[in-house]
């Protein structure tokens, strides 16, 4: 190793042959002013210009090659070198002899030499290519009318750039600081631009990208800041960002009026098959907080409404008083509630239904039986029938038998429904099919819009499906009949039922069918219903975060995560809300406001829990909370196990987000002494 004075024009502390090759190494002297003592071939060969023009001066020759709007940023590292820093570094172009420029990344190191001299020394990457992209991508994408993303290849991915037709497509404003916050936490985890049902299938994607190095393309929802929902088709790629390493990069283009006009189709037709059934059609939806009346028959009087939208809790408020029996009132009032506060649907169960007695036209009480069917993830239909006969009549008139086999199926079914009418002559003519189902019939959703708009025979109709002929002529004969489809949704293989609204063929009217998932099926299983079971993993040794199946839960509430936390820590032990209180709000005394803050905080970590389907590892009595550290797998608990393969876990860092976990981490600090 050479270490030659500076005014050798060679390196110090390097062989000349070494930093000949490295890409664009200096050395400079930084007391008592700036100057060259070495450059290596590969800094000239990039610049255009010979050795003379930058070493030998008595004055920075080098920092006449920065470009003059990058000039602040080299005087920065230069600054940062002089103040002690013992390394550094920046992005700014260069001037070559041709008077084009080239980015490039600088990364500088510095020592002071037993002659007090203190020498600098940099090794530069020629980045232009990267930044020529990204730039070329930045005007383009804020140019365009479609978002553009780049995140990180984090299990918790970080957007590390969002164009403005991202920000617009989202909702969110310039000048709203709430907004801003809420668009900060988006960019720390891009999950939460993506609905809990969609999560799975979007880390799925990325996985795929990731492990395949192609890129994928397709339809996604999204929340936007106003918590309504957008969809976009767009795709996702690999590429390798501005740091060098690899990344994310979606495109999206906003299609939510076109994915609109395509449900409102799906859904006249399914409110067309759900009219064979009921009198009359509600539309619920949360999201707008308005009840709508689709459906109703000629002699009712929300027929003058249908179409029109009103707030949710004043039409049901004016319903209950002016329609539904005192005697029924509380039980049809807590049944709505519990839709609001979305405690009405249970996983795999069927759909919630009520019966009642409300004032018909003629003014006598009728019974009635209503349901909740979902449309999709924020839309629920509810359905109402009333009995034939007046109450204490035990005839039925014998028109009504025919829909009692549609009407029992309708009632029963979960998700993925069907229905299509056939012909007297054996023409079929689909009304409505979920998504999932489609595939069961062998089409695609574009396919199966041209058949809605026509009769096709019911041969020709079933040849792609994936039941027989004879198995569609049983259910003609029968009445009703199983089959089994592979729901590409949830990757499962599910029981689907059909029922047909008459068994004996009429010449005079068309017979109805319609088909609905009953549950999933596991590989080998015998058909009965088995509980999904998660695994739960919990880190904390460094920052924490919470896993459900290899996902990441992202909390919209910092105070909530905190809490989980909390209970962590507590390893399996109760807190109570006074305790917990004197955590989260370390510089607030208990009071009735902290409490009910609290309670919130509590119930949105709750509510957290059951949108990714492990409520039970928290439990609750009687105001106070645990863990149910069974239930979890966490590094802490593994670490202090004292099992062999966990000992060397902890690095010295825990819950690095939450002060209140120092007490803990100085009692791990000890244990490893």
């Amino acid at each position: 190793m050479k270490n030659l004075p500076s005014d050798n024009n060679l390196p110090i502390n390097i062989d000349l042959p070494l930093a000949n090759r490295l890409s664009g190494l200096r050395q400079y002297a930084l007391e008592p002013f700036v100057r060259i003592l070495f450059a290596g071939e590969s800094l000239l060969l990039l610049l255009g210009i010979s050795r003379e023009e930058l070493v030998g001066s008595q004055r920075d020759l080098y920092s006449l090659r920065v470009h003059p709007d990058d000039i602040g940023r080299y005087n920065r590292l230069i600054a940062g070198l002089l103040s002690g820093e013992a390394s550094l570094c920046a992005e700014y172009r260069l001037l070559k002899s041709d008077g084009s420029s080239v980015y490039v990344r600088d990364s500088a190191v510095c020592e002071r030499l037993p002659n007090g001299e203190l020498i600098g020394t940099s090794v530069l990457t020629d980045i232009t290519d990267i930044k020529m992209e990204n730039r070329t991508l930045s005007m383009l994408g804020d140019a365009i009318p479609c978002g553009l993303l780049n995140y990180t290849c984090e299990k918790q991915p970080r957007i590390t750039y969002i164009n403005d037709g991202m920000i617009k497509l989202l909702r969110f404003g310039r000048h709203e600081k709430a907004e801003l916050d809420y668009l900060e936490m988006y960019k720390s985890n891009i999950f939460l631009m993506v609905p809990m049902e969609e999560r799975q299938r979007f880390s799925k994607y990325l996985s795929r990208v990731m492990s395949s190095d192609s890129p994928i393309a397709g339809e996604m929802t999204l929340l936007r800041c106003d918590g309504t929902r957008a969809h976009v088709f767009g795709w996702v790629a690999k590429r390798v960002g501005e740091n060098g390493e690899q990344e994310f990069q979606s495109v999206c283009m906003d299609i939510t009026d076109r994915y609109r006009s395509r449900r409102e189709a799906e859904n006249g037709r399914y409110i067309k098959a759900l009219a064979e059934v009921y009198d009359k059609i509600f539309e619920f939806n949360p999201d707008t907080n308005t009840l709508k009346c689709l459906y109703s028959d000629q002699s009712s009087p929300f027929k003058s409404f249908e179409g029109i939208a009103m707030l949710m809790d004043d039409a049901i408020d004016r319903w209950l008083l002016g329609s539904v029996k005192a005697d029924d009132q509380k039980s049809v009032d807590e049944f709505f509630r519990a839709f609001r506060e979305k405690r009405l649907y249970q996983r795999d169960a069927k759909p919630p239904q009520i019966a009642y007695h409300a004032k018909s036209r003629d003014g006598s009480f009728r019974q009635y039986t209503g349901v909740f069917i979902k449309a999709d993830e924020s839309v629920s239909y509810f359905c109402c029938r009333k009995s034939q006969t007046p109450i204490g009549t035990e005839t039925r008139p014998d028109g009504d038998i025919l829909k009692e086999g549609v009407r029992d199926l309708v009632t029963g079914f979960s998700d993925g429904i069907a229905a299509f009418e056939i012909t007297p002559g054996g023409l079929v003519k689909p009304l409505f099919a979920g998504e999932n189902v489609c595939e069961f019939f062998g089409y695609t959703s574009e396919e199966w819009l041209p058949l809605t708009k026509s009769y096709t025979p019911v041969e020709s109709f079933v040849s792609r499906s994936e039941a027989s002929y004879e198995d569609f002529l049983m259910l003609l004969k029968n009445g009703e009949a199983e089959f089994t489809y592979f729901d590409y949704r949830t990757e499962t293989r599910r029981k689907i039922k059909a029922v047909c609204s008459q068994r004996e063929t009429s010449a005079a009217s068309s017979r109805y069918v319609l088909l609905y998932a009953l549950h999933s099926l596991s590989e080998g299983s015998s058909g009965r219903e088995e509980r999904e079971e998660h695994h739960v993993f919990i880190r904390t040794f460094g920052y924490f975060d919470v896993f459900v199946d290899d996902i990441p839960i992202a909390f919209r509430n910092k105070k909530s995560k905190e809490l989980l936390a909390l209970l962590v820590d507590r390893r399996g032990g109760y807190i109570t809300s006074e305790e917990a209180i004197g955590f989260l709000w370390e510089d607030e005394p208990v009071s009735p406001m902290t409490l009910s803050r609290y309670r919130k905080v509590a119930l949105r970590l709750k509510n957290t829990l059951e949108e990714y389907g492990i409520p039970d590892i928290v439990e609750a009595v009687d105001g106070k909370r645990r863990l149910v550290a069974s239930r979890v797998h966490c590094d802490l608990y593994d670490y202090l196990s004292g099992k062999e393969e966990y000992s060397q876990s902890f690095k010295g860092s825990y819950l690095t987000n939450y002060s209140w976990g120092e007490t803990t981490l100085g009692e791990l600090a000890g244990k490893e002494m």
